[in-house]
């Protein structure tokens, strides 16, 4: 019986991370299409040529957003969590991507044109939360250093949720497309800052359920 408990709680732990990889699917692919795109010489055209115009913050985001999202995930996984070698290696990966990509999200926000579909309250949105994630991420290394794991994982938490914020605004999408239609620049804004507040939300649960 104790062999059969030791053989399932291996696979017990997957579930989450499983899960977080799923979410991070449609962001990941979105992104893929998108560097298919510019490597492949697709036509300009009004949706994307400010791509064009400045590659390298949208290829820095894509690239840093896929790792940020899919090695993060593994992360919540508590034996490989366990394994300090492990954590520190995958962190000091995680920490420069994560801080890339909400930095490389923020500067596109600032300086790429805003698309005709997008409105002040998505800019709002984007700037308010890619901040947010800056801050998570430092104060989260700030803690490491002082060595409060604590702080330090719940930082990180936080950070990671806001990160994958894309993936949950196409769950925040779908039924809305489904129901109603295209969401017009007011309703857009609300499911993009809808996704990112679940994924807080869920964040904290996870945090205040922990410890």
């Amino acid at each position: 019986m104790t062999d059969k408990i030791a053989a399932a709680r291996p696979r017990a732990q997957w579930p989450v991370p499983a899960a977080l990889i799923a979410l991070s699917l449609v962001p990941v692919l979105a992104g893929g299409i998108r560097m298919a795109e510019l490597t492949g010489g697709a036509e300009i055209t009004p949706d994307n040529a400010r791509f064009f115009a400045s590659p390298v913050p949208v290829v820095l985001h894509i690239i840093t957003v896929t790792l940020y999202s899919v090695l993060g995930a593994f992360q919540f996984v508590p034996r490989l969590r366990r394994r300090r070698s492990w954590h520190r290696v995958a962190g000091r990966v995680l920490a420069p991507c994560g801080l890339v990509a909400a930095l490389s999200g923020l500067w596109m926000s600032f300086f790429y044109a805003l698309p005709e579909s997008d409105g002040a309250l998505v800019a709002a949105f984007r700037l308010v939360f890619g901040t947010a994630m800056v801050v998570a991420i430092v104060l989260g290394l700030a803690a490491i250093r002082r060595r409060d794991f604590a702080r330090h994982r719940a930082w990180m938490i936080r950070g990671y949720a806001i990160g994958l914020g894309a993936g949950t605004q196409a769950l925040t999408h779908a039924p809305y497309f489904a129901l109603v239609g295209t969401p017009d620049e007011f309703a857009k804004g609300l499911l993009m800052g809808a996704g990112w507040v679940i994924n807080v939300v869920v964040a904290e649960w996870i945090i205040r359920r922990s410890s």
